[in-house]
């Protein structure tokens, strides 16, 4: 379990995390997602006991991570956005040094990276020099370090960065077979991964927390709005368009193109074709967006 309790991080004047609050239960798998700069990578950090938190607290397994670091370092396995990896021992060589900072020794130890090379599909790469491996294969190193000591929690930050489609499918096979017995929250960016893998969603942005909810309702997060895109073929008056009743705000997307929320209560689509017909505005585009978790995620950090 993690609970994360009023936390703040503050560097200089910006407020990294900003007073966040949330629980991730035992055997969820959770997505943690935002913009760059969200605080999605802060977050995480202090949850490891990389980073002190300014105020607040962060409890894994029940230890707090300001005064028991070691027994939170004990109970999770972490993957960094940016892998570090000593890029000039051996995969197995690796896994033998990294199992040894966990306490791992003699039989126990070559029974559990034998163990691990195969679960992260390593068994061909694992007489390899890290450093002549694809960003794939780094990736499940990566991961194969962070599940080596068994910990019942995983803090995953964007596991899936800069892999192609075929590495992407395989590391959330990976993680989806991980999450049958722990506790995985990730960061991304990609909302496929959300749909793919998650139970839930927690959404940050600019250090707040800004939805927390089942994935199979965060659809419904927004749907007091309608989002439409509309074009036309001249500048026109923003001014007027924004006083149509029923629109709550638009947004220029350059090219005489802008996007609109509006009530879901009133179709103003009628109202903009008799504001363009009166203006003698040429009317290129008028569409009703589909409400995706794309959509949502827009809306929640615009």
């Amino acid at each position: 379990m993690i609970e994360v309790e009023n936390l703040t991080k503050i560097f200089g004047t910006q407020r990294a995390v900003d007073n966040a609050n949330f629980v991730v239960q035992k055997g969820e798998i959770v997505g943690f997602l935002g913009p760059n700069g969200a605080g999605k990578s802060t977050t995480m950090k202090i949850a490891t006991g990389y980073l002190p938190p300014s105020a607040g607290k962060v409890r894994v397994c029940g230890f707090d991570v300001s005064t028991h670091s070691k027994d939170v370092r004990k109970n999770i396995g972490y993957l960094p956005e940016h892998n570090p990896l000593y890029l000039d021992m051996y995969v197995k060589e690796y896994l033998g040094f990294a199992g040894e900072l966990h306490g791992l020794w003699g039989k126990k130890k070559r029974d559990r990276i034998a163990e691990i090379i195969e679960r992260t599909g390593l068994t061909r790469e694992q007489s390899k020099k890290i450093g002549s491996l694809s960003k794939g294969y780094r990736q499940r190193v990566g991961l194969a370090q962070a599940i080596l000591h068994n910990p019942p929690v995983l803090i995953l930050d964007e596991p899936t960065t800069g892999l192609d489609p075929n590495q992407i499918v395989e590391i959330r096979q990976l993680i989806k077979s991980l999450g049958e017995e722990k506790t995985i929250i990730f960061s991304t960016h990609i909302m496929q991964e959300v749909q793919a893998l998650c139970d839930r969603a927690i959404i940050i942005n600019l250090g707040k927390i800004v939805a927390d909810s089942p994935v199979s309702e965060l659809q419904h997060l927004t749907e007091g709005e309608t989002i439409l895109r509309v074009e036309f073929l001249q500048t026109i008056e923003e001014a007027l368009l924004q006083n149509v009743a029923g629109i709550r705000k638009i947004q220029s997307l350059g090219g005489n193109r802008y996007q609109i929320w509006a009530d879901t209560k009133q179709d103003v689509r009628p109202a903009i074709f008799q504001l363009a017909t009166e203006k003698k505005w040429t009317l290129v585009a008028l569409q009703q967006e589909e409400r995706t978790l794309e959509s949502v995620f827009q809306n929640l950090t615009k």
